[in-house]
């Protein structure tokens, strides 16, 4: 109450002077206008005559404070707060009066000052019209930060720059009156301890009661943390995108300093074993000694390299003592050090002078390390920046620094194996053409600009039983010798895998466990990384569908026969390599005419940077090959080609295949139930057929597959069965059953009355063998046409 009395402006407090007896002996200008009653009117009469129920006051005498009513005027009445003060004279006593709502507002203005200035979370400073400090909760706010005492001023506390560019903006404030809200500001401290904040500030102009700039009251919290980490996710992305795009061990150098400064650090250099430079491994090594290592790269913020102080371009790197410092980079840790503990460790001022950049006070190296083997380290030193480097920035130049040396390593290793990688995939990879009734494929590679980047890409086309083709394209991790090997295996892996005719989803889980485990059994000393991606697609032509799976490859385009082209929409998988992961099949319809293209990433890279645009151009290129009719051969080069507008950074393979229908009436199929009188029924049915097609020659060898095959389903399996007969070059004759239990051939023994029938199949056949669905098996057997 007596706040709100205060709070009031000094023209809007009534002022009033009571003697002992009660009676008014002074009446100020604004009691006047408050009451709006003269002080002639009012002066010698008692204060009681004031109010507007003089009964509240039974004593006759005033509280010291409080609420009450007065008369003003004719008939009217005002609520006041008023509060009493004791004068030094014991006659008299002073009476302070305000406009009830008057001092609620004075109140309300009261408790929000004091939130302001209490609370700890937001920090808040009021400031003059010369920008100078009024107020501030600094002293008790939790927000990092230099005081800012009374009076004070920018430049007292923060970086002249800093000062200059706050000052700006809330000069604008003050000016304009427009508020500034949640503008982000980097302030440097001016005084010890030296850090870098990140705050979000709002300021709005204050006024008084004619509507003058009394002001700025500003508002702020810092957001540090939030810039630190949204720096350094930056950085990260930055890291990834910018490092490792060539196989030159110099420019790759080069882009680790481009990306560590200015943003990370204000003096960056990379060393690299000399070994490495020359493309070979570098000696396992530990503990100090001459590690024979040499600057690669070197980048300051300030644009100059300093003379005669640090090392340049090509110097050599002096030995280094046996100090923990040492081992631990070479066991592949990140280590953070400041100058004096560097100076301690080096114990060698010469070295320290080439180690130490002047004004250098924070010092963080990684090295860079890969398969086991240290190709070399990268450091990096603080200078302007006030902040010293913490944890969280070794961690960030650990992952830097992984990821660089894997750019590293693979351009050491490309120069060896360039030209043995040639050779050896050439004679890899399959007969560009292919041919069968329902399906005709061609395929095409092509290595980098001038056979740069020889590696894994391959395709191929495998004709599965029952006129089914498998479609494979994949692209080994890595380039030169060690990829197109793996790319042999790989590709021997898969048409053994795809043999057993398993879905394309089982096929890529197979080959992921033959990739973890080439892995696993890869030369210590080579330490090579074995990953891959690959896309398995089956096609059945009786069906007219392709079930497909990938493993972190990009999805084929389907071109329709109604001159549509989109890439096929496929849940991706892991890449080869990964381990633990699913793989999920997609099914899609391919009606005769239909076109399938499997690519690899390096086409796409043909075509331009952006991965999306360059999909949709290579659709296009497609759709307008597909629609002009011309040979596949022909449409598999002009897909090849590119756009020509760039040199071919990756190596490339693609996979055409178009499709055909199968002849009318070469499929007739039935289903029967799980009773011995079926097998007479699928016997005639199987006789009926043959008879239709004109193949009574094969009549007999079919009667006894089917009853053999059908007995068995109908004894072990179950019901419903299916049959299929399909005729092409071949005939084929499928049986399903709902069972899962592998069919097995065995030689039965004179005394046994049973077990010959599969044995009898594989004699009177050209080749059988069975492959699993989703509900069941089917077994199958070809037999060549009888004439």
């Amino acid at each position: 109450m007596d706040d709100a009395v205060e709070g009031a402006p000094p023209s809007q407090v009534a002022a009033a002077l009571i003697d002992r007896r009660g009676v008014v002996v002074g009446w100020s200008r604004a009691a006047e206008d408050l009451v709006q009653r003269p002080a002639a009117e009012v002066l010698h009469s008692s204060v009681l005559r004031l109010l507007a129920d003089p009964d509240v006051v039974p004593t006759g005498r005033l509280p010291d404070s409080g609420t009450t009513t007065l008369r003003s005027g004719p008939g009217k009445i005002i609520p006041v707060r008023y509060r009493v003060d004791g004068l030094r004279n014991p006659v008299l006593s002073l009476v302070l009066a305000v406009a009830a709502d008057q001092a609620s507002e004075a109140e309300w203005d009261a408790a929000l000052s004091r939130a302001l200035l209490e609370q700890s979370r937001i920090g808040f400073v009021l400031r003059d019209t010369d920008l100078a400090v009024v107020r501030s909760n600094l002293s008790r706010s939790a927000l990092a930060g230099p005081p800012l005492p009374v009076g004070s001023r920018f430049s007292d506390t923060m970086h002249p720059a800093d000062a200059a560019g706050v000052e700006a903006e809330l000069r604008a404030v003050l000016q304009t009156g427009v508020p500034l809200a949640a503008h982000e500001q980097r302030v440097r401290s001016a005084l010890p301890p030296y850090v870098e904040w990140s705050l979000s500030v709002s300021a709005v102009r204050t006024e008084d009661a004619c509507g003058r700039p009394t002001g700025v009251a500003v508002l702020f919290t810092d957001a540090t943390g939030h810039w630190q980490a949204e720096r350094r996710r930056e950085l990260r992305h930055h890291a990834s995108a910018d490092i490792g795009g060539t196989l030159d061990i110099s420019r790759t150098a080069e882009e680790i300093v481009d990306t560590l400064v200015p943003d990370f650090a204000d003096v960056a250099w990379v060393d690299l074993g000399d070994a490495v430079l020359r493309g070979d491994e570098p000696p396992k090594t530990f503990g100090g000694g001459d590690l024979h290592l040499r600057r690669a790269a070197v980048r300051s913020a300030n644009g100059r390299w300093p003379p005669g102080l640090l090392l340049r371009p090509g110097a050599t790197v002096p030995p280094f003592p046996n100090v923990p410092m040492v081992r631990e980079l070479q066991e592949g840790r990140a280590i953070v050090i400041d100058r004096e503990t560097l100076r301690q460790g080096l114990a060698d001022p010469d070295h320290l002078r080439l180690a130490a950049p002047e004004g250098g006070h924070s010092m963080i190296a990684a090295p860079l390390f890969a398969r086991g083997l240290v190709l070399g380290l990268v450091a990096a030193w603080r200078t302007d920046r006030p902040d010293p480097f913490e944890e969280e920035d070794a961690a960030l130049l650990s992952e830097i620094a992984a990821h660089s040396a894997l750019g590293v390593d693979n351009a050491r290793r490309y120069t060896r194996e360039h030209r043995a990688a040639v050779a050896l995939q050439r004679r890899l990879l399959p007969q560009a053409f292919t041919s069968t009734r329902v399906m005709e494929t061609t395929g095409a590679y092509r290595p980098a600009s001038g056979g740069a980047e020889i590696g894994g890409d391959w395709f191929d086309a495998i004709e599965l039983p029952s006129l089914r083709t498998a479609l494979v394209v994949g692209d080994v991790t890595g380039h030169g010798l060690h990829a197109t090997a793996t790319m042999g295996r790989l590709r021997t892996a898969v048409q053994t895998l795809a043999d057993l005719e398993l879905t394309p989803d089982e096929l890529l889980t197979h080959l992921d466990d033959l990739v973890c485990r080439l892995a696993g059994e890869a030369d210590p000393a080579q330490g090579d990384v074995v990953g891959a991606t690959c896309l398995v697609a089956v096609h059945d032509p009786v069906a007219g569908r392709c079930t497909m799976a990938t493993a972190g490859h990009p999805p084929p385009l389907l071109a329709l026969p109604d001159g549509r082209v989109a890439p096929v929409t496929m849940r991706p998988g892991p890449p080869l390599g990964v381990g633990g992961l699913p793989f999920e099949a997609t099914t899609v319809d391919v009606p005769p005419d239909s076109c399938l293209a499997l690519y690899t990433d390096g086409l796409l890279q043909y075509y331009g940077v952006d991965i999306d645009g360059s999909t949709r151009e290579l659709a296009d290129r497609l759709a307008r090959l597909q629609s002009s009719g011309g040979e596949l051969t022909a449409i598999a080069q002009a897909l090849m080609a590119g756009s020509g507008a760039r040199p071919l950074r990756d190596d490339a393979a693609v996979l055409v295949a178009r499709i055909s229908a199968l002849e009318a009436g070469s499929v007739a199929d039935w289903e029967f139930s799980a009773d011995p009188r079926a097998v007479a029924s699928a016997r005639d049915a199987a006789t009926g057929q043959l008879a239709e097609w004109g193949l009574e020659g094969n009549a007999f060898v079919t009667e006894l597959i089917v009853s053999e095959l059908v007995t068995n389903a109908v004894r072990y399996a179950g019901g419903p069965v299916g049959l299929r007969l399909i005729r092409d070059e071949a005939l084929f004759c499928e049986v399903t059953d709902p069972s899962n239990t592998q069919p097995r051939m065995r030689r039965a023994r004179t005394s046994d009355e049973g077990g010959r029938g599969l044995f009898l199949v594989a004699q009177l056949s050209r080749r059988w063998g069975s492959r699993y669905g989703q509900r069941g098996k089917t077994i199958w057997v070809e037999q060549e046409l009888s004439g």
